[in-house]
């Protein structure tokens, strides 16, 4: 059976590969404390389907590349975008006040 996991899409910028960060919890063997391991993946994307921060499962397969022996098996999550301002607003709304040498001229 082939190894299937889960993870957070961190980078799509190659043509068909993207690069899956998949964070697991893990318990030291001699002292029994726990922690957090994570593991960068390359899988094969043979569509382009999945962009950045999205949540997706992979599946190990043949090796295609040197480094890819997975592929994207599905999307469970497509990721929120941020929203960014455009340089105008910006612009609109910059304050201009110096606050530390305009509140010792007033008070």
């Amino acid at each position: 059976m082939a190894k299937t996991l889960t993870g957070i899409v961190t980078s799509d910028k190659r043509d068909k590969t993207i690069t899956v960060t998949v964070t697991s919890r893990e318990t030291h063997p001699l002292y029994g404390k726990q922690y957090t391991v994570n593991r960068k993946y390359q899988a094969h994307d043979e569509k382009n389907e999945a962009k950045e921060g999205d949540k997706v499962q992979i599946s190990e397969t043949r090796p295609v590349s040197k480094t890819k022996s997975f592929a994207l098996s599905n999307i469970e999550e497509k990721a929120r975008g941020a929203i960014e301002l455009k340089e105008e607003v910006n612009e609109a709304v910059k304050d201009t006040r110096d606050y530390d040498h305009d509140e010792k001229e007033t008070a």
